[in-house]
């Protein structure tokens, strides 16, 4: 991580790791990397210095943690090692653990902790680590939506998934500077914003609340005074494992932002306007539609970098966009990482102590377009398109590797207006919004 003039690219593998029933589906099985540790010198040649990279529980120990297999992260580590890139180490990503604990159990917590211990002990060079990939995302499509396993869907499940996510984290990271104090914590998350009608302003403002969950929690902030209380007060949690995090706060080193496309919703309780999408039930509304928020005309969406300024306002702690991805045409793929390092470089150029801009993903991503609940039904290709085995550059590759080594990239596609700035992008046009 460095402090230069100009925001440092990071890269990032999609490593999801998520359960569905009994069923686990694996993000590095499906795109060859869990077989190729030259991909390593692959992201190497494009510079890359910094890589969040998995050391997973469920790989490692799928069985029990007294039985632990580390060939393969021995392997991979040992070579960025040796090429000079520094992984964060991510230990959950968007999973339950191993079939032994599940998010919503109590053996959760105590076990990532005891894992991360190990993980730590054992690669002691390593600094910087995300016990849990996006506690809040993981918690609703896991406690919330039934998505994931363990296929919650109440506010109950959801408050009660969160809470042992940060627990987990909590715990993780005091094992891990038990073992090299000088470790850093780089705490991803979705930050979004929630827009809606005036029927569910009440839904909108209490979502645009819970956005800062994991960072409020973290650093202790979510006290009796803080508008959640009584939410996670009212479902179950209680007023010690709160007062916990209040008493011995572990606030972030780095606070990692991770924005795409559909990170900005829109709430609207005109349901013929949007067929086929999903219907919402809230804690203020009984049935409304929660979609992107840039399709829908007239709204104004606040867009990356005013998301950026605001948690830099609200924390004051150094921030890294973690994850920026677009899955599009190449071109738009272009559009779409060229305005996300302009902003970041702008940002950092006011002041704002913005540490990194990640790539995301490098290999691309298989399914997300479903959250996880398919398997086989798309890919969305990265800096490397992977779909005939071996890892092939795509056009983002001359881009990543130029703002790497020169700080700039140059191509015509970069002048026009990509299409989620375009009318097109709309649900309907503008006039009959």
């Amino acid at each position: 991580m460095n402090h230069t003039a100009t925001v440092e690219i990071w890269g990032g593998v999609e490593c999801t790791c998520r359960r569905v029933g009994e069923a686990y589906s694996d993000q590095l099985v499906r795109n060859g990397h869990r077989d190729r540790l030259d991909d390593l010198d692959r992201f190497a040649a494009l510079g890359l210095r910094t890589l969040r990279y998995p050391v997973l529980w469920e790989t490692v120990a799928p069985e029990s943690l007294d039985r632990p297999d580390w060939q393969w992260p021995d392997e991979r580590l040992a070579r960025l090692q040796a090429l000079g890139i520094a992984p964060i180490v991510g230990l959950v990503h968007h999973g339950s653990g191993p079939r032994y604990t599940a998010l919503d159990q109590p053996t959760f917590a105590p076990g990532l902790a005891r894992y991360a211990r190990m993980v730590a002990a054992r690669y002691p060079w390593v600094r910087y680590y995300t016990p849990v990939n996006e506690p809040l995302t993981t918690a609703r499509f896991s406690g919330l939506y039934g998505l994931w396993y363990p296929h919650g869907r109440s506010d109950a499940a959801f408050v009660r998934i969160l809470i042992n996510e940060l627990q987990a984290t909590r715990l993780a990271m005091l094992a891990i500077r038990e073992v090299n104090p000088a470790a850093q914590l780089v705490q991803t998350e979705d930050l979004g914003q929630a827009h809606g009608t005036p029927a569910l302003a009440a839904q909108v403002e209490f979502e645009n609340h819970r956005r800062w969950l994991t960072f409020d929690v973290l650093a202790g902030a979510l006290t009796p005074a803080h508008p959640l209380w009584d939410y996670l007060r009212g479902h179950g949690i209680a007023e010690a494992e709160l007062q916990e995090f209040i008493d011995h706060p572990l606030p972030p080193d780095v606070l990692g932002i991770n924005h795409y496309v559909t990170s900005e919703r829109h709430l609207d309780e005109r349901l013929a306007g949007y067929p086929g999408q999903p219907v919402i039930s809230g804690v203020a509304h009984p049935a409304y539609a929660d979609v992107e928020a840039l399709r829908v005309a007239g709204v104004a969406v606040a867009g990356l970098e005013n998301l950026l300024r605001e948690a830099w306002n609200r924390y004051r702690r150094p921030l890294a966009i973690t994850e920026s991805h677009l899955g599009c045409t190449r071109e738009e793929q272009l559009r779409w990482l060229h305005q996300t390092w302009e902003v970041a470089n702008r940002l950092r150029a006011s002041g704002v102590d913005l540490r990194g801009l990640t790539v995301w993903s490098l290999l691309g991503a298989f399914d997300w377009d479903n959250l996880l609940t398919q398997d086989g039904a798309s890919y969305e290709p990265g800096v490397f398109d992977v779909r005939s085995g071996q890892p092939r550059p795509t056009a983002l590759y001359p881009m990543v590797q130029g703002l790497i080594q020169r700080g700039h990239y140059a191509h015509p596609v970069l002048a026009g207006p990509g299409w989620w700035q375009r009318d097109v992008r709309f649900y309907w046009p503008a006039e009959a919004a």
